[in-house]
Order: structure tokens, then sequence, then C-alpha cells
């Protein structure tokens, strides 16, 4: 999983020219997509992809995860005849814009892409993925955690396999709540004292840092049962006043109001030092976060520890995702067949386990589940058995939830409407109201149907 997932996406004319979407585009597939737009079927079918493999070929796969040219070495070993050249074309919307560019050029295109979840709408809507179906990935249900099935799914098609997830946990400092003799909260009204107490017994400690991330609200929203989203095909809504979005927004306010988080944006060094002198107390983000404390703080090991996520209502036991990647084949792609063999194994195969070993969270619940992983002890988390917690997490994602379309877009846009709230006197709640009005604009300009 690339920590990447949560790093903010700032270059909105990029975005915004690259990955541009227009009705023309959304709903002429003669795929099985349903629900408008989608590739077309392959039309291959599971013994395709063995003739394939039998075959061989050459395969190149776009990917900026770290765990992947393992798995690639791996697959090379047990299949000699089929060579996968694994490119890093850059990061999350890097890629993204790179990979429409060569969609639209008719050259270049890889045959296996790695698509986080929250951009794959955009992909499938405009006819880019294949539908896997057909190929065996209808036979797959029930084989991965609920959050990222459902993502890789538009309609009654299947345009990606999930290739890892991002179920939420609380990572703490334990040595700074111990010192200043804080429970650990269990709700976000209990985050709220905490941060209080926090702040005021040593001024430079801060619950968290957040200086305004649009991945990092929908995670929070997901969890308090806000769905500020429906999508059914090119038509769409957008309300962020629901009562998940309004619960998100009232604490948050207080923790504004209060200057109650640390003014940092993540992954720059200055967040990296607040996470190992203790700064900073908590992170409430994915699962996949584990390898990024122990290379990027490797002095804080044996302070830190991980907690279920906080919840809304005193007793409930709800989660959400925070990131999250799939693999999916581009409509152009010249090698289908080989090309979900390759898939097939990264993310049901024994390329899991080694992707695993790797430190990537897996996203199949015969590995969530299996005793092997659950058993493991993290050094880094004084030897505690972490992924019992994040298996637990998995399991209780809150189900319903969507992405726009044009989510890439959206987000890029979080800190010029709701990310107002941090620097300014407009409230959270009025930021996003701001942030729905855009992306309001934004899809109907677009062609798509679009209302609150």
């Amino acid at each position: 999983m690339s920590n990447t997932t949560v790093r903010r996406l700032v270059r909105t004319t990029a975005v915004v020219g690259a990955l541009a979407l227009g009705v023309t585009a959304c709903g002429s597939s003669d795929g099985d997509g349903g629900g408008g737009g989608g590739g077309a079927s392959s039309g291959l079918t599971p013994a395709d992809v063995e003739a394939a493999l039998e075959e061989g070929g050459t395969l190149t796969v776009w990917s900026w995860e770290a765990t992947l040219p393992a798995a690639a070495e791996a697959f090379m070993d047990e299949h000699p005849n089929v060579k996968v050249n694994v490119v890093n074309a850059g990061t999350n919307k890097d890629q993204y814009t790179a990979l429409q560019n060569a969609i639209s050029a008719g050259s270049g295109v890889p045959d296996v892409a790695q698509i986080e979840y929250y951009a794959l709408g955009q992909f499938v809507l405009s006819g880019a993925l294949t539908e896997l179906g057909s190929l065996g990935a209808d036979q797959l249900d029930g084989t991965f955690s609920p959050g990222p099935w459902n993502a890789v799914q538009s309609g009654d098609g299947i345009y990606a396999l999930p290739t890892d997830s991002g179920p939420m946990a609380l990572f703490y400092n334990k040595t700074v709540f111990d010192e200043h003799g804080i429970e650990v909260p269990t709700t976000w009204d209990g985050y709220v004292e905490a941060a209080r107490a926090l702040h005021e017994a040593d001024p430079g400690v801060y619950i968290t840092n957040d200086i305004g991330e649009g991945g990092a609200a929908t995670s929070m929203i997901w969890q308090a049962g806000g769905r500020p989203y429906t999508v059914d095909g090119t038509d769409i809504s957008i309300d962020f006043s629901d009562e998940g979005s309004t619960a998100y927004t009232e604490v948050w306010q207080q923790l504004l109001d209060e200057d109650l988080l640390a003014p940092i944006n993540s992954w720059t060094d200055e967040w990296y030092q607040g996470l190992g002198d203790g700064s900073i107390a908590t992170l409430a983000t994915g699962a996949w976060m584990p390898p990024n404390f122990e290379s990027g703080v490797p002095g804080a090991a044996g302070d830190w520890r991980v907690a279920p996520l906080p919840q809304w209502e005193e007793g409930a036991n709800v989660s959400a995702e925070n990131g999250g990647s799939s693999m999916a084949i581009p409509s152009a792609g010249k090698n289908q067949a080989l090309a979900y063999a390759f898939v097939e194994y990264l993310n049901v195969g024994d390329g899991v386990q080694v992707r695993t070993d790797a430190g990537a969270f897996p996203a199949t619940t015969a590995d969530l589940n299996s005793e092997e992983f659950l058993n493991v002890e993290f050094p880094y988390f004084g030897g505690q058995k972490a992924n019992e917690i994040f298996a637990e997490s998995a399991a209780n994602v809150g189900a319903g939830w969507s992405y726009l379309p044009y989510q890439v877009y959206a987000n890029s846009i979080f800190n010029d409407t709701a990310g107002q709230a941090y620097i300014s006197n407009t409230t959270l709640a009025d930021g996003l109201k701001a942030w729905q009005d855009a992306s309001i604009a934004y899809g109907k300009e677009q062609g798509f149907t679009v209302t609150e």
C-alpha cells in the first residue's frame, strides 16, 4: 500500500486537463458494466488465461507500490516464459494523468495499471477498463473484504481486483498518553476531550495534524454514516448536509476553533519529526501505515500502539476505508488474458503472501482471518498483534459508500473550498457546502446530471 494514498492533490490545472470526463464517454460501452459506462468485456475465459500462461509473453505493469517488484519476480520464477516489466509512471494522480494521456494517444498503454479505489470510477465511466467477469472475476465474490470488493464493481461489472485495503485504526503514542495520564479515546467526543487535555498538559503536543485533506475528510464522514455521494451511471447527487457529514463537521470544528490540530502537512520532514518527538500524538488512518512508521520514524519504536478507531456513538463498531489500490486491465491493452493471469496471481494467488511478507496489507478475507496473519507481533508497536485490530476494522467497514466518477478532481479542489475552514473564519460546514457546489458545477460542465 502506498503511503501517498493520502497525499494532498494540489495541481488542479493538470488534473482538470488530463482527467476531464464527458457524457460522450459515458454509457457508450457495449460491455456489461450496468448503470451506464464501463469498459467492454474481454470475451476471454479462464481457459484463455491458462493458454496465455503456457504461451508466455511480456507484460508492462504501471505501479508505484513498493512490493510489486518482488511479486513480479516471484511470478516470473513460477512462469519463466513470462516477462513482467514493472514501471513507476508516477504516483497516484501523476500516473492517472499519464495513463489518460496514453489512452487518448492510443499508444503506450500498459497491460496492467494500479488504480486507487477513489479514482476507478473515472476510468470505468470513460470505457477505459476491461470488464473482468468472463475472465474469472465473477467467481470471486466473498474472496475480498467488503469495502475493496464493492469499490471495484460498477453496476453488474467488475473492473479491477483489489490489491490492498486501508481499514482505519487509531495509531497513538502510548508514551505521551501515559506521561500525561490520559485515556486513549474510544469515541470522537472523547477524542476532543483528549485533545484538550494533551494540549493543556503540554502546549507543544497536538492530538493530530491536519491542514485539510479531502480523502481524510471523506473517510471520517464514511465512518460517521454519511453518504454524500450517490452515483447511478451519469446521474449523481452530492449532499454534505446529511447526518454523518454533520457529525463530522461538529466534532472537527471544535478542534479547529480551539487550535487543537497541528498545522503540519503529512509526509513532510516536519510531520515525521512530530511523530518521532511526540508532538503529534495520534493518527487516524489506514492499516497500511505500519511500514511508514518503521521506515520514517525508527526512533519512536516502542512508543506507538494501535487502537480501534474512535466511534461516533458509544458502543458502536463501525469503520471506514482510507486508501487502498486495485489492479486494472486497460481496454487498450494488447495481452489481456496474460495480464489477468498476473492480476489474479497478485491479488488472489501466491502473490498475496509475497506482498504481505513485504509489508502490504491484504484485501483477501482468507489472509485477514488466518492465524498466521492475526498472530504477527509488531516489534515497533511493543510486540502488539496489531493485525487483530486491522482485520476487525476491515470486517466492520460501513456499507454503501460511493466515490464520484471524478473524485480525483474533487479532491484536488478540497483546499480551495472546504480547506478554507483551516485558514479563515469559514466554518467547516460552509466549506463542505462550497466543496459540494464546486463539485456539482464541475460535474455539470462535464455533462453529468448532478443534483443536491
